[in-house]
């Protein structure tokens, strides 16, 4: 299991929950760590964003990140797609370093290329999109799989056209983003990811920059994704309820610790730790821990 930062942060094993689905479901994942987390720290100059953090997540696992803004949450995402280094500490994809390796008692930067390697495992669908604007939709789908995995463009393009009909945009093939609306841009991010064929899907606030109206669409293909493949996911959220429904953990983050680790039915009606309660019930109102 995960080892919390905090002396006071409690573990599933700490306590009984009740079943849900995903709870049931964990049992049924892999117990191999696919992402490692060994005393990982991360400073930007003096700021100090996570220190000395170990958790892990297994293969096929969904694991929500949750906690106030500032918390480190996205930072560990990045850190995981090498968007970021982690200033000390090991980060370790499937047992294998991911960007450093300790060698006569250093810690010594792996080169470019058996890191570039490893990303391709990775994949990740950002809050603003992050489309080529000058690109076609499926250009920005098959740009990856032909430059970076090799793929011929015969083998790309289907790919990618089967990857539209699944989220719903089979007719915006040759569209330009700019004339997608941001619901659409964002299903196109995830087409994008997914035409990598990762083994781990990292999700970071994918809905904080749609309409309100939108977001259940964007959530829906996203559930699709956890209910129909084994992709690990690890991802950052404030739609609490997305979390309970596909989450095999949820863990709690508060100033780069983590405070709290449950299945998400504990989390969500039975928080044990006081940060949890109190960013629970400013998110979700009071009297809402414990229902439905």
């Amino acid at each position: 299991m995960p080892t919390p930062t905090d002396p006071g942060a409690t573990t599933p094993g700490d306590r009984a929950g009740g079943a849900t689905a995903a709870a049931a479901g964990h049992a049924t994942r892999g117990t191999a760590p696919i992402i490692e987390f060994r005393d990982v720290e991360k400073r930007f100059g003096d700021n100090v964003v996570l220190k000395d953090l170990n958790f892990h997540v297994n293969k096929g696992e969904r694991v929500t990140l949750i906690g106030p803004s500032g918390s480190g949450k996205t930072t560990i995402l990045r850190l995981v797609m090498t968007l970021e280094e982690a200033t000390d500490g090991m980060i370790l994809i499937d047992g294998d370093p991911l960007t450093h390796r300790i060698e006569g008692g250093k810690r010594v930067r792996l080169s470019n290329k058996e890191i570039k390697k490893t990303r391709t495992r990775i994949g990740m669908v950002f809050q603003q999109f992050n489309l080529f604007p000058n690109m076609t939709v499926i250009q920005n789908i098959t740009e990856s799989p032909i430059h970076v995995l090799g793929q011929s463009k015969d083998e790309a393009r289907a790919k990618a056209k089967d990857l539209l009909h699944k989220v719903g945009l089979d007719d915006k093939a040759d569209a330009h983003p700019s004339s997608l609306s941001g619901g659409q841009q964002q299903r196109v991010a995830i087409a994008r990811a997914l035409a990598m064929d990762p083994e781990i899907l990292l999700l970071d606030e994918v809905t904080s920059a749609l309409d309100p109206e939108i977001v259940d669409e964007v959530l829906g293909i996203l559930r699709n994704i956890a209910d129909t493949t084994d992709i690990t996911m690890l991802i950052v959220t404030h739609e609490m309820q997305f979390a309970r429904d596909v989450s095999d953990r949820v863990l709690m983050f508060d100033g780069g610790a983590i405070v709290e680790d449950a299945d998400p039915h504990t989390m969500f009606t039975a928080p044990t730790h006081d940060r949890t309660k109190k960013f629970l019930r400013a998110v979700l109102g009071e009297g809402q821990i414990g229902t439905r």
